[in-house]
């Protein structure tokens, strides 16, 4: 039995030793910590062991693929993950480098049941983590997560024979010819490739190029020092330096990726950032005149057009909202045959005949530039421009602890939940409904409306609002908002405002 020790503390004899694991890391569907704060080495040998014995105990045949993002210490950490699996008699197929997609991947490729990918996603560096899943093409959930946790942390992991170690080649060339297939741009298109000097530099060029992409290069020499931003494409700082290469290089759109390329960020051809819940609308106008009557899943962070928008409408779309998180909506997408989620992240969930129905900034790239290829007179600020016009803040993530942002939030949602009952009103409106699938949707007779949630990775809330009447409208149902959760006193400042 390996058991984290709590009282364990960096450089200490017993921290190249025993186990250190910070419980807090597992989340709701997927595990980060800081590294080496808040696990060491031996720890994530201990959540190796943990995860294979879990795969024994579920039934899932002992074969895993592994991969690791770029980052200065991830090969370690996959090193130590892969030593617990080896040790919980786990066959590991380890596919080097990759991006996240190319892991998912690597489990469709190499037909093994198991995936587990090193990575801090778009955290920044001194994180790390592992997004696993068992049931291709679903990454664990919450009860998932709950399990290896209680694996992990009683010290359950079990020791078997049978364990074996394989570098398989080529996965990174076979996912990109994936990817790519027969297709070729038919209209000339001017593309900024973001990748934040990230994992996704690896790769995102390359396919560009592929298709037939005239590449704007950005940042895409890898260096995990990240030196310019940290590659994340819901980060403001991220997207004002694609608006700023696309003014300066007359380039049709700018195509950004995170650190582990499962999420993309969009700007077009004005240097307008669009928010990947309206790029998601674009799409899904678009492939509904391809495939009508198809249902698309959107999170709870997603504008309200996926309701209403005529177009949708008139293409007999059935829009399906659901919790935030890339497992929960994998799983949605899945559970009821739903053509593609879209969520405001940037997390995009294709599934057959499209992609396989995991999130892929790389395909979402590359379908992208089919859209535009399919609308030849079109540019991406004319799609833009066509979707109806609504008013919405960022996504703004006001501090509460780990600890306690849960307890928070569900009497936040007691709060929102007894205003509608009580007939009272959001920025003047009558309140239509509270949808609590994920926190509390409070939505507006009009349409608009607020959603405050926890987040699944940091300790924050997480602050939504759109209106679809104005801006004015917009900042007053924020305020409202905020006067609710501002009766809790563990809330502390937002990251950024309105």
């Amino acid at each position: 039995m390996t058991k984290p020790q709590p009282e364990v503390t960096p450089n200490t004899w017993e921290f190249l030793r025993d186990a250190m694991i910070k419980p807090t890391g597992f989340r709701e569907y997927d595990a980060r910590w800081k590294y080496p704060e808040e696990i060491n080495l031996p720890g994530m040998t201990a959540l190796g062991l943990g995860l294979g014995t879990q795969m024994i105990r579920r039934g899932i045949a002992p074969v895993i693929a592994v991969g690791n993002d770029y980052r200065d210490y991830s090969l370690a950490i996959k090193n130590a993950l892969m030593l617990g699996l080896m040790q919980a008699g786990i066959k590991v197929k380890d596919i080097g480098p990759a991006v996240s997609p190319m892991a998912y991947f690597a489990q469709f490729h190499l037909d093994v049941p198991a995936v587990a990918m090193v990575t801090a996603s778009h955290n920044p560096n001194g994180w790390t983590g592992v997004k696993m899943g068992f049931d291709r093409p679903l990454t664990h959930g919450p009860d998932e997560m709950g399990e290896l946790r209680d694996i992990v942390l009683r010290g359950e992991g079990e020791r078997r024979e049978g364990g074996s170690y394989e570098f398989v080649e080529g996965v990174k060339e076979a996912y990109i010819d994936d990817l790519v297939g027969d297709f070729k741009m038919s209209r000339p298109l001017k593309v900024v490739c973001a990748t934040g000097n990230g994992t996704a530099s690896a790769f995102a060029p390359e396919i560009f190029e592929r298709i037939g992409v005239e590449v704007v290069p950005s940042h895409n020499t890898l260096d995990y020092t990240f030196p310019h931003y940290n590659p994340n494409p819901e980060a403001l700082e991220m997207l004002h330096d694609m608006s700023d290469s696309v003014k300066a290089s007359g380039a049709d759109l700018a195509l950004g990726f995170d650190g582990d390329g499962d999420r993309c960020g969009v700007v077009d051809d004005e240097g307008e950032e669009i928010f990947a819940d309206k790029v998601g609308v674009i799409m899904a106008r678009d492939l509904s005149k391809i495939y009508p009557n198809a249902t698309f899943v959107a999170d709870v962070k997603s504008t309200g057009l996926y309701a209403s928008d005529p177009e949708l409408l008139k293409n007999g779309v059935k829009a399906d909202y659901w919790k935030t998180g890339h497992s929960h909506m994998k799983r949605r997408v899945k559970e009821i045959g739903a053509l593609a989620g879209f969520e405001k992240s940037g997390h995009y969930f294709l599934a057959e005949p499209i992609g396989r129905g995991y999130d892929c900034g790389m395909r979402v790239a590359v379908e992208v530039c089919k859209m535009l290829d399919r609308n030849p007179d079109m540019k991406m600020s004319d799609l833009r421009k066509a979707l109806p016009k609504t008013w919405a803040t960022p996504t703004m993530s006001p501090y509460a602890s780990d600890t306690e942002k849960y307890d928070i939030l569900a009497r936040l949602v007691d709060k929102l939940v007894a205003k509608h009952a009580a007939g009272e009103t959001v920025a003047g409106r009558a309140i239509q409904d509270v949808v609590t699938v994920n926190g509390a949707r409070v939505i507006l007779d009009n349409g608009s409306w607020g959603l405050v949630r926890a987040s699944s990775n940091t300790p924050n809330l997480v602050v939504v609002c759109e209106s679809s009447e104005s801006e004015a409208e917009m900042r007053a149902i924020f305020a409202d908002i905020d006067d609710v959760i501002r009766t809790e006193p563990g809330v502390g400042d937002y990251d950024q405002t309105i």
